[in-house]
């Protein structure tokens, strides 16, 4: 996983502040290979409540992990029981990494 601890810890606890405390980060795509160079952060953000404004909720996580890593680009996929599940959350929950 192409990411510090640090840089970890401050993902899951920018999404616990956004989300809340139930919420679960996943980080998936090209930072989870050590072999790999630069890349943005992809992430999946599983929250059990329904969401009023998922794209409203999805850039505001994006800025926050953005300042978070130094301005690297951050794609946040959000998934709740009110949204439409989609192929990318089923690769993102298989093959992604608990933060």
């Amino acid at each position: 996983m192409r990411l510090t601890q640090q840089q970890q810890k401050a993902i899951h606890k920018a999404v616990i502040d956004v989300c809340g405390p139930s919420a679960r980060v996943r980080l998936f795509g090209s930072r989870l290979d050590d072999h790999a160079k630069g890349g943005d952060i992809d992430i999946l953000v599983e929250i059990d409540e329904p969401i009023n404004t998922p794209a409203e909720l999805s850039a505001k996580l994006s800025v926050k992990i953005m300042r978070l890593c130094n301005g690297r680009k951050v794609d946040v996929i959000l998934l709740a029981p009110n949204l439409p599940s989609l192929p990318i959350h089923e690769i993102a929950k298989q093959q992604g990494a608990l933060l």
